[in-house]
């Protein structure tokens, strides 16, 4: 029987519904990555410090301020969940790396990017009720 031939008053099988919680989750992400990577592009901001101490030059600043944004904004696009989770997750793997060998900060400088990490992989691979 297909959908034509279904009686009027008969429910469908499968009811599309609203991804509310994925829908949170997602601003969220948007909101936290578009927010940190937009202050990597402030001249008087921490990151210039921290950039400084990774020895690449603000080049990679750059860069990485505009894979956080644009991953951030690919969150709220569905059909770019997983792309933007690659950007962002790159990026929090990045920052791990560099905080236990480069920085030397260890644990305490790696908390938060691993928290972020774990948050991105959390929204990308839950799946709607």
């Amino acid at each position: 029987m297909t959908a034509l031939e279904r009686p009027l008053l008969e429910p469908p099988d499968r009811v599309p519904s609203f991804d509310a919680l994925g829908w949170v989750l997602r601003i969220a992400a948007c909101a936290v990555f578009v927010g940190v990577g937009l202050t990597k592009f402030e001249t008087e901001s921490l990151w210039v410090t921290i950039f400084a101490r990774i020895g690449l030059g603000n080049w990679f600043r750059y860069l990485t301020g505009a894979l956080q944004v644009a991953g951030g904004v690919l969150f709220v696009i569905p059909r770019f969940v997983y792309a933007a989770a690659i950007l962002t997750g790159a990026t929090m793997v990045g920052a791990v790396f560099v905080h236990f060998f480069v920085l030397h900060t260890g644990l305490g400088g790696a908390i938060i990017p691993m928290a972020l990490l774990i948050f991105i992989t959390v929204v990308t691979l839950r799946k709607p009720d």
